[in-house]
């Protein structure tokens, strides 16, 4: 049975179907997305919980703990690690690859309602959940600075405007924020002060709650018209908190600034971040899973003059990091390879057939199965990376084999006297069950990364699809290596008799 006879019977249809597919292949190539790796999405949750002035061993105890205690009860999750420091947890939930996110997500909602009753009722806020890669590194950096501004004036401005314009444009996933400084007022108190008063620390934290608050106050009714009472009671100087009552001592008030003094400041002061030996408010910008890093970041580039005019020209939005510029060398590094290697293994080939369509067509037929491997790839949701492309430098030599094995079978033919066409028929015949046999044979040893589990599986499978892909679309190619050879021996062999005939008669008599 002769698996090319069809193709080779159609040239021309054969020859439609593989400009299809290198068509398919080139309108593909610059939609896939660039990478440094493969994607590897793992469902991974973080979980934060703050509660200002508790020491890590309460954060440990008393927030940690119940949550954790919960969290154990989801099911497929495969890890879970907590941190605790001063007035912070944060614990991280990893699940099994087969749990979709969405999943985990309500899941975890629910864990946390659950262990709500358990938690300190003095949390200024529940939980919260956010999705994060743990192989997904921030793709930018950017440091904030201003040489006149307070640092709490440039947080102010990087929250409200520069972070919420960057977490818009497409292809940003996560924005983080690194080196908070929060606006906010700070009372520093004389614990001797207080003692010889007989007030407390917590006598000062329910006055300053009490009297920091913005809630309704009701409505003024009669007979004709009703009025709403809008009165705002939050203190938003340092003076309005050092005019505060704590308490009577001997008929005399104790106000703030009798044991101490509100000064505005950050919110904690115990976290900095600094560029080029500058204070800073620094922003991490990681990639949309799927999302091409370097458009990503060019589109982020872009829009920097644009959010530089939106706010005040004493502060300052610098590149601190940019991988782009390590993942673009790198996959241009391994772009020049491929190329390379297919214009060396073209060159082998001539040097030792030292024929001229031998060597035209497995030069036309090779990058014809590669480029057709980024049309499938760009159809399964892969990324152009070093793995990727890697797996195409290594099908490279894969596939070159069999197109000298069938060149040479019907060039043997051809030399014993038999037609291009009978050639390519029985050349292509003898060796086409062969050459698919050794095809699906090397694909075969590609089945252990299919069946890997877990991230490294993960992150090799894309690296077995790309070989595999090429290697089949080099089993199909031997077909139009058949025809092909087929057709220029038919078209080249009239023009070498001519030429051989026009010799004999230009020689002297």
């Amino acid at each position: 049975m002769n698996i090319s006879a069809p193709f080779i019977a159609r040239p021309i249809a054969t020859a439609l179907l593989m400009v299809g597919l290198l068509l398919a292949g080139l309108a593909a190539y610059p939609l896939l997305p660039v990478a440094a790796l493969p994607n590897v999405n793992y469902p991974t949750l973080q979980v934060t919980a703050q509660l200002p002035g508790a020491d890590p061993q309460t954060m440990a105890s008393s927030v940690a703990t119940p949550l954790e205690t919960q969290f154990g009860q989801i099911p497929g999750l495969t890890q879970m690690t907590s941190a605790s420091a001063l007035g912070f947890t944060q614990i991280t939930l990893q699940f099994d690859l087969s749990r979709a996110i969405d999943g985990a997500v309500s899941d975890t909602l629910s864990a946390i309602n659950a262990a709500s009753a358990q938690l300190p009722p003095n949390l200024p806020y529940p939980p919260t959940i956010r999705k994060v890669n743990p192989a997904d590194t921030p793709i930018l950096v950017l440091g904030i600075t201003s040489d006149t501004l307070p640092l709490t004036t440039v947080d102010a401005y990087t929250e409200t405007i520069l972070l919420q314009k960057i977490s818009q444009i497409s292809g940003v996933g996560l924005v983080g924020i690194g080196g908070q400084q929060k606006p906010a007022i700070r009372v520093r108190v004389d614990p001797q002060a207080l003692a010889a008063r007989g007030i407390g620390l917590e006598d000062v934290r329910n006055v300053i709650s009490g009297a920091n608050v913005d809630q309704p106050k009701g409505t003024l009714n009669s007979p004709r018209q009703t009025y709403t009472l809008n009165t705002n009671d939050q203190l938003l100087t340092p003076e309005a908190y050092d005019s505060l009552i704590l308490a009577y001592r001997n008929g005399s008030p104790v106000r703030v600034r009798d044991v101490g003094k509100a000064i505005d400041g950050p919110e904690n002061n115990l976290i900095a971040g600094w560029y080029n030996h500058q204070r800073a408010i620094i922003l991490a910008i990681q990639r949309q899973p799927g999302a091409n890093v370097v458009d990503t970041v060019q589109r982020v580039k872009a829009m920097l003059p644009v959010l530089q005019a939106s706010i005040p020209s004493a502060i300052k939005v610098n590149v601190i990091s940019d991988r782009t510029e390590t993942i673009r060398a790198s996959v241009d590094d391994v772009q020049f390879t491929l190329l390379l290697t297919v214009a060396l293994v073209v060159m082998v080939i001539f040097l030792f057939l030292r024929n001229f369509w031998a060597t035209i067509i497995p030069a036309i037929t090779v990058p014809l199965s590669l480029v057709g491997t980024f049309a499938v790839l760009y159809a399964l949701g892969y990324t152009l990376d070093n793995l990727s492309l890697m797996a195409l430098s290594i099908a490279v030599g894969f596939v070159v084999d069999d197109a000298v094995v069938v060149i040479e079978n019907i060039v043997r033919h051809l030399e014993e006297g038999a037609s291009p066409l009978q050639a390519a028929l029985k050349g292509a015949g003898e060796i086409g069950f062969t050459i698919v046999s050794i095809t699906f044979s090397l694909i075969a040893v590609f089945i252990p990364l299919f069946l890997m589990s877990g991230y490294v599986g993960l992150l090799f499978r894309e690296f077995a699809v790309a070989v595999s892909v090429a290697l089949f679309a080099h089993a199909h190619s031997d077909d139009v290596r058949a025809s092909a050879e087929a057709a220029t021996r038919a078209t080249w062999a009239p023009l070498s008799s001519l030429r051989a005939r026009l010799r004999r008669s230009a020689q002297p008599l």
